[in-house]
């Protein structure tokens, strides 16, 4: 198993920024991708970034490309996501996710483990 915990999120403001931290432990050698996801009421769960694990490739939402970064601290296992330029349509529910597939893991049904989430909302 997994454990994955959120944090970071709140209102802001368009045009801030904010920095979203995901603490994973358990059995963390088994993942190979870690992502961030977003979900808006009612709409549904959509991928922000994904990434290898290990430090391979990153792929970007066309929405975010720009305005986010990910970077990670694997000696604490945990994920970063950088957002700026925040504008309210960033605005949902963000989810940190690990996949044990593979590195190249991208889309909801590739995960396997997911945090609470984290609310962010930007105001306009």
């Amino acid at each position: 198993q997994v454990q994955l915990v959120e944090s970071g999120g709140g209102l802001v403001q368009a045009g801030g920024s904010l920095r979203l931290s995901c603490a994973a432990s358990g059995r963390t050698y088994s993942i190979y991708a870690m992502g961030w996801f977003r979900q808006a009421p009612g709409k549904e769960r959509e991928v922000v970034v994904s990434t290898s694990w290990r430090g391979g490739s990153t792929r970007y939402a066309d929405s975010v490309k720009g305005r986010i970064t990910i970077s990670r601290d694997n000696a604490k296992n945990t994920l970063f996501l950088r957002m700026n330029s925040l504008k309210p349509e960033d605005t949902g529910l963000y989810y940190c996710a690990a996949s044990t597939a593979g590195e190249m893991a991208h889309f909801p049904n590739e995960y396997d483990y997911w945090g609470q989430g984290t609310q962010v909302t930007v105001s306009s």
